[in-house]
């Protein structure tokens, strides 16, 4: 049961994620979570580089749809002027948003990854739809008031994994 938390992959943030190495791997698409993954939870907009980062993407034929919890105006505000799908109010852990975005980008889930910066939503609700997830450091060091108590069970867990030797992790908190 503990394996379901295990992500696949882990880098320290979105940018260690190359085109390239997913294109080997058979990928052409991408769902991302939003908070704390591609930005700080408080931060409204993009930064260049992950503007970069998302052409980038986007030239090598990789799709893109961010699939997040939160509110729809949060979400939509961020992604629209992208021009990134998006899908808001996913209910993750639960698989139903990752499913319904491999469907809009037109791929199947193993041409899909997940990428995320929670074991306990975004690794758990891909691992558990069969999809390749990627764990990312959260890039800011605080949270919203929901996600702190995920964060307590996310560090026993990391710390399990690491007594075990199945992830090194160094939480840069």
């Amino acid at each position: 049961m503990l394996k379901k938390f295990l992500p696949n992959q882990y880098v320290k943030n979105i940018f260690q994620i190359h085109p390239e190495a997913l294109r080997e791997k058979g990928v052409k698409g991408i769902i991302t979570d939003l908070d704390n993954t591609l930005v700080e939870w408080d931060r409204p907009n993009a930064t260049p580089k992950l503007i970069e980062w998302f052409a980038n993407m986007e030239k090598n034929d990789i799709k893109i749809t961010i699939v997040s919890n939160n509110n729809d105006t949060r979400v939509k505000n961020f992604s629209e002027p992208l021009g990134i799908p998006f899908i808001s109010r996913a209910r993750k852990p639960l698989t139903r948003a990752f499913h319904d975005a491999v469907k809009q980008m037109e791929l199947k889930k193993e041409e899909t990854v997940i990428i995320g910066d929670q074991l306990l939503t975004d690794i758990f609700g891909g691992n558990r739809g069969g999809f390749y997830t990627i764990l990312v450091i959260p890039v800011a060091q605080s949270d919203g008031f929901a996600t702190r108590f995920n964060r307590m069970i996310e560090r026993r867990l990391m710390a399990f994994f690491n007594r075990k030797g199945l992830i090194q992790w160094e939480d840069e908190r």
